[in-house]
């Protein structure tokens, strides 16, 4: 199967496809959680590797891409993405214990890690400027729908058909994505122009690993071995760079690009509380749990690229403005009213929370890159994608954290408690982000 020409959309759509899959399984299986603590004998802690150890795995993968997309073809990347994908998807599907099923992630993570600033460069090099923010929404979609699609597509498996039902039924989404992206990507030759800065990447991957550890176990000593190693990164790329951080100079690009990590933050954070709350503090089904993020994901994923439509037509500001005002709404009443809410009132402030979200969180994607000059394209969309993912680590590990230790301090109300506290946290980080975006806020 072999395209002679680019057809953007589809190509998109099939990037996508791998990503909305690395994100649907990270979140889905947050549903799983009881039951693999029990399978495995583990606490929530090791369990809540099943999907750090993922994020890690992309978050490692991702800064590599800015080196790839310049010196590799398009084509060639995605089918190496793909098939890695398409290996751990099979590796969990058979996983024997605990310690499989984390290789396997790990691999999703390397095919995710591939896609998914691949899907980004394919838009902002191939679509019409005029059709961006569009193209920017249909791409954010598939992975911002898919952690409240997750919960809902794994606790429906895990009654039905056991956990490992999650990883099957992917393969025939992955083996689409294979065919579409063979038949709308051309193969094109592209010149290697540099080498590949070894010396950093394996500092950066390692200084990530070591502050995901430190923040996993609050330890201010394993905070400082991954500062060091993270100095010594910054070393090496001066040397021989893996990432133009240079970018970071541009305020501009730090403002909307928290506002954007603190939605990555949110929606991870969320699809770890809220299914766990559900089963454990309200003694729902894995299947109620899960069914209960799906009218939120549909409002996501029918806002994304409306909201998409909006920026290209009357700019960015109003959208995103009324999307984040909305987002803070929702969280400050989940934060202020949690253990009042009961399932079906907690849907509701949800589902107002997604509605914000569907309309600002692929425009501020849109608008962070487009702070930057078209030679730095590559570089940003790494930073980004690679910054995105260690923050969606960051807040599962922090609010697994907030969560156990509630749990273990108070034997009948931590649950109450510690989701509660996990919301206030997410509460306070979606307020500072609204600050942030009316103090730079674009004027044109």
């Amino acid at each position: 199967m072999q395209a002679k020409e680019w057809h953007v959309l589809r190509a998109v759509l099939a990037a996508g496809i791998m990503s909305f899959s690395g994100v649907l399984i990270e979140t889905s299986m947050n549903v799983t959680f009881p039951e693999l603590m029990h399978e495995f004998s583990t606490t929530a802690n090791g369990i809540q590797w099943v999907t750090t150890g993922y994020l890690l795995a992309i978050a490692v993968i991702v800064p590599v891409s800015a080196f790839l997309i310049r010196n590799f073809a398009p084509r060639r990347l995605f089918i190496i993405a793909n098939l890695a994908f398409i290996l751990g998807v099979l590796t969990d599907a058979f996983a024997p214990s605990l310690g499989v099923l984390l290789v396997g992630r790990v691999l999703q993570g390397i095919g995710t890690g591939i896609a998914l600033p691949l899907m980004f460069h394919i838009i902002l090099t191939k679509s019409p400027s005029d059709r961006r923010g569009v193209m920017m929404g249909i791409g954010t979609m598939t992975t911002s729908i898919a952690p409240a699609i997750g919960p809902t597509y794994g606790g429906v498996l895990l009654n039905s058909l056991g956990w490992r039902a999650i990883f099957w039924f992917l393969i025939v989404l992955l083996v689409i994505s294979l065919v579409m992206g063979l038949t709308s990507m051309p193969i094109e030759s592209v010149e290697k122009t540099e080498n590949f800065a070894l010396p950093a990447f394996i500092t950066l991957g390692l200084g990530l690993g070591l502050l995901l550890i430190a923040i996993e176990k609050m330890s201010l000593l394993w905070i400082i071995i991954a500062l060091v190693v993270l100095v010594i990164y910054f070393q090496f790329n001066k040397r021989q760079p893996l990432l133009r951080l240079s970018i970071l100079r541009n305020r501009k690009f730090n403002a909307f690009l928290y506002s954007f990590l603190v939605y990555q933050a949110i929606l991870l954070g969320l699809s770890f509380i809220l299914p766990n709350y559900l089963q454990l503090g309200m003694h729902v089904s894995a299947t109620a749990a899960g069914l209960f993020m799906f009218p939120g994901a549909v409002i996501g994923s029918v806002l994304a690229p409306i909201s998409g439509r909006l920026l290209d037509r009357v700019g960015a500001t109003k959208p995103i403005l009324t999307g984040v005002t909305i987002a803070t709404i929702a969280l400050l009443l989940m934060a202020g009213l949690f253990g009042q809410l009961h399932f079906w009132l907690l849907m509701a402030v949800h589902m107002l929370l997604m509605v914000g979200i569907g309309l600002s969180y692929a425009n501020l994607m849109t608008i962070t890159l487009a702070t930057l000059p078209a030679a730095d394209n590559a570089d940003g969309n790494s930073i980004l994608n690679t910054l995105t993912q260690f923050i969606g680590a960051s807040a599962t590990a922090v609010v697994a954290q907030i969560f156990a230790s509630a749990v273990a301090a108070h034997a009948n109300t931590g649950v109450v408690r510690g989701s509660q506290l996990g919301v206030v946290v997410l509460a306070v980080l979606v307020v500072v982000s609204l600050v942030v975006f009316i103090i730079n806020r674009p004027q044109k």
